[in-house]
C-alpha cells in the first residue's frame, strides 16, 4: 500500500476515535490537529481550535505557573509525559483529566511537535473520590471509638493501624505499638499455648474468630477482654491481613462472677437455715411439751421461758438470714392487700412483749382507735416493727423505758419506736442500716447480731414506698426510729377492727402421723399433738409411713421433706394411692419455707405447709384447716 494511503488510513482511525481527544501540537504548542474525540470531550470544533495554543485547556492556576510550557520541555526530554490533572472545556467547565504527551522527531532525533491524548476520567476520580471521603470517614469513627480497641494487622500478625480506644484500653500510643507483633497483649501463658497464631488460623479459616480471656496492658495489668478477630482480603481475593477488635469485659466479668457468689450465697444460706431449723424443731417441740404441761418448780418455769425466748431470737435470725438473701438475689415478694396499719402495730407488740418483759422495761404503745388503712404484707410490716422492738428492747439496760406510738400525718402513717437506750454517735447514725453493720460500744451486754436486722427492715418499709429513719441525740441519750407509709386511698373514718387474737381451737381430736427421720423432732411433736388431745403416732421414713398409714388410717399426716431413701414428695404420691388415704390432710414440715419452696409443696399436692420449728399456734392453725376440710367432707 502506498505511504499515503496508509497515513490517510490512519488518519481516519484517529479521527474515528471518540473517548480520547487525539491531537498534534507543534513545537510552540499549537494546535495542528484535531480528532471527533477532542470535539466531543473539550467541546471546540476543528476550525475553532486549530491554530490556538494548547494552553487554552488549562486552568488560569496552572497557566500563571507555566505547567503547560513545563509539560512540552519534559516531553522533549524524555521523549513522553504524563499526567492527570484539572483540564478546561471551551463553556468554561472543568473535568480530571488523564494526558499523555509524545515528542514527534524526525530522522535526524529533532523534535519538531508533540502528540498529545487526554481521557476524560472524571466520573472515576468522583468515584474515587467518594470512596476517598468514605475511608477517612470511616478512618474518623474507628479513630473516635474508645470503648473498643480498634487494630489492623499484616497477614504476619504485625500491627498497622492503632485508634484511641486501643491507647486508652492497652496503654500505648500508636508510635509505641505499630510494626509489632500483636502478641504483645497476650499473657506469658497463652503465648506458650499458642494462642496469638490460633486466633488468626481459626480466622482464616472460618471467616471469624471470637473469643474471651486475659489481656495484658503496656503496664503488665491484666484484663478480661472480648476478641473479634476477622480476616480483611483484597479484590483478587488475596489476605490483606486481620481485623481485630477488644473490649474490655472485666466488669461483665466481676458482675457475673458477683451474681454467682450471690446465688452460691443465697443457695448456702438456704441450706444453713434447714440445718439449723432441723435441731430447732425438737427443741421448740420440748419447750411446748413443757408450756403445755404443769410446771410446779419455779426454777424450772423460769428456765423453761428463758429457752422458749432465745428459741425465739435465734429462729429470728435464721428467718432474716434467709430475708436477706431473698433481698440480695430480688426474690422477694410482697403480698398486697388492704391491712389496719393498727393491727399491724398491736401484733408487733403482742410479739416483741415477752422480751420486754424479760428485760423488765416499761413498754408503751400508744394508738388511735381508727384502723390506719395501708396497702402492703401484714407479716412483713409486722416483721419491720418488730425488728425495731426487739433492737430497742436489746440495746437498752433493763429496766428502761420503750414507746410504740402510731399516728396518721397527712396522707402517710407513721409508726415511731422510742427507747431509752445506749443511742447513737452522728458516725453510728450514717451507717446504721447497712448490712452487718455493727457499733463497736466496749460493753459487755452480750447484746449482738448479725447486724442484718435494720437492713432488712428499711428494705422492706422501701419495697412498701415508705421511708425509714433514725435519730439520736447522742451515745447514752437514747434512740428513735420512725417508720412513713402512705395510707390506703379512702381510709379515713374506717370502723375499728378486731383485735388480733388466737386462731380457734376446737374440741376436736385427730388421728395424727408424724413422720420424721429425724426421731427427736418425730417424738416431740407426737408427744405435743397428744397434749392437745390428738391421737398421734410416729414414723421415722417414707417406707415405715406408708405401712403404718396403712394399719393407723390417720385423719393428718405431717410429712418430712428431706428423708433418706423415699423422700417426702415420693410418700406422698403414695399414700394418696391408698385407698384409705385420698382423703387424709397432708401438710409438708420442713425446714425449707421460702415462697419457692410453699409453691414446690403446693403444687405438688400437700394441702398445707410447715416451716420447722413449728410453735403451737401454727400447729393448731394447720389442724382446724384439717378440721374444717373434714366438715366439707
Amino acid at each position: 500500500m502506498p505511504l499515503g494511503q496508509s497515513e490517510e488510513r490512519f488518519r481516519l482511525v484517529v479521527d474515528a476515535v471518540e473517548d480520547y481527544a487525539i491531537f498534534t501540537l507543534d513545537r510552540d504548542g499549537i494546535v495542528t490537529s484535531w480528532n471527533t474525540g477532542a470535539q466531543k470531550i473539550k467541546g471546540y470544533a476543528p476550525d475553532e481550535i486549530i491554530g490556538l495554543p494548547f494552553t487554552v485547556f488549562y486552568t488560569q492556576d496552572a497557566i500563571d505557573s507555566g505547567w503547560p510550557q513545563e509539560e512540552l520541555r519534559r516531553t522533549e526530554a524524555q521523549g513522553r509525559f504524563e499526567d492527570e490533572g484539572w483540564r478546561v472545556r471551551k463553556d468554561g467547565t472543568r473535568f480530571w483529566a488523564n494526558v499523555i504527551i509524545t515528542a514527534l522527531r524526525d530522522d535526524e532525533g529533532r523534535t519538531y511537535g508533540f502528540a498529545k491524548i487526554t481521557r476524560d476520567l472524571t466520573e472515576r476520580r468522583a468515584h474515587e473520590e467518594a470512596l476517598r471521603r468514605s475511608e477517612e470517614r470511616f478512618r474518623l469513627l474507628v479513630e473516635s471509638v474508645r470503648d473498643y480497641a480498634i487494630i489492623t494487622l499484616d497477614p504476619e500478625g504485625l500491627i498497622q493501624s492503632w485508634n484511641s480506644g486501643a491507647r486508652a484500653l492497652l496503654g500505648y500510643p500508636a508510635a509505641e505499638v505499630i510494626g509489632r507483633h500483636f502478641s504483645v497483649f497476650y499473657t506469658a501463658q497463652a503465648i506458650a499455648d499458642g494462642m496469638p497464631k490460633r486466633e488468626v488460623e481459626v480466622a482464616l479459616k472460618d471467616g471469624r474468630y471470637e473469643d474471651e480471656g486475659w489481656r495484658v496492658r503496656k503496664d503488665g495489668t491484666v484484663f478480661w477482654a472480648n476478641v473479634v478477630v476477622t480476616p480483611m482480603f483484597n479484590e483478587a481475593g488475596s489476605l490483606r491481613g486481620f481485623a481485630k477488635v477488644t473490649r474490655d469485659m472485666s466488669e461483665r466479668r466481676r458482675l457475673a462472677e458477683l451474681e454467682q457468689s450471690t446465688r452460691r450465697m443465697s443457695e448456702f444460706i438456704a441450706m444453713l437455715a434447714h440445718e439449723l431449723r432441723n435441731p430447732l424443731a425438737p427443741i421448740r417441740n420440748a419447750i411446748s411439751i413443757m408450756q403445755l404441761e404443769t410446771l410446779d418448780s419455779p426454777p424450772l418455769r423460769s428456765a423453761r421461758d428463758i429457752i422458749d425466748r432465745q428459741l425465739s431470737h435465734l429462729t429470728r435470725l435464721v428467718d432474716d438470714l434467709l430475708d436477706v438473701g431473698r433481698i440480695v438475689t430480688g426474690k422477694i415478694v410482697l403480698k398486697r392487700e388492704r391491712v389496719s396499719f393498727r393491727d399491724v402495730v398491736l401484733r408487733s407488740a403482742e410479739g416483741s412483749r415477752p422480751l420486754m418483759e424479760s428485760r423488765r422495761h416499761r413498754f408503751a404503745v400508744d394508738v388511735p382507735a381508727d384502723p390506719l388503712s395501708t396497702i402492703g404484707d401484714e407479716t412483713r410490716l409486722v416483721q419491720v416493727l418488730q425488728n425495731l422492738l426487739n433492737n430497742a428492747a436489746k440495746f437498752t439496760p433493763d429496766g428502761g423505758r420503750i414507746q410504740l406510738s402510731a399516728w396518721r400525718e397527712g396522707p402517710s402513717l407513721v409508726a415511731q419506736v422510742t427507747d431509752s437506750g445506749r443511742g447513737m454517735s452522728a458516725e453510728a447514725l450514717g451507717r446504721v442500716f447497712d448490712l452487718f453493720a455493727q457499733e463497736e460500744t466496749g460493753d459487755a451486754t452480750g447484746n449482738s447480731g448479725l447486724g442484718i436486722g435494720l437492713t432488712l427492715a428499711r428494705t422492706l418499709v422501701e419495697i412498701h414506698g415508705g421511708t425509714l429513719t433514725a435519730s439520736s441525740a447522742g451515745p447514752g441519750q437514747g434512740s428513735s426510729f420512725t417508720v412513713r407509709l402512705p395510707g390506703a386511698p379512702g381510709s379515713e373514718g374506717e370502723a375499728s377492727s378486731a383485735e388480733p387474737g388466737h386462731e380457734r381451737e376446737g374440741a376436736f381430736g385427730h388421728r395424727t402421723l408424724v413422720v420424721d427421720d429425724n426421731r427427736d423432732s418425730a417424738d416431740t411433736m407426737t408427744a405435743v399433738l397428744r397434749l392437745l388431745g390428738h391421737d398421734a403416732r410416729a414414723a421415722y421414713d417414707g417406707s415405715q409411713a406408708v405401712e403404718v398409714c396403712k394399719q393407723f388410717q390417720p385423719d393428718v399426716v405431717l410429712l418430712d421433706l428431706n428423708m433418706p431413701g423415699i423422700n417426702g414428695f415420693s410418700v406422698l404420691q403414695r399414700l394418696r394411692e391408698l385407698p384409705s388415704a385420698h382423703t387424709v390432710f397432708i401438710a409438708a414440715m420442713t425446714g425449707y419455707g421460702q415462697a419457692g419452696d410453699r409453691a414446690r409443696t403446693a403444687a405438688a399436692g400437700f394441702d398445707a405447709h410447715l416451716t420447722k420449728p413449728v410453735d403451737v399456734d401454727k400447729l393448731r392453725q394447720v389442724l382446724a384447716q384439717a378440721e374444717d376440710k373434714r366438715v366439707e367432707r
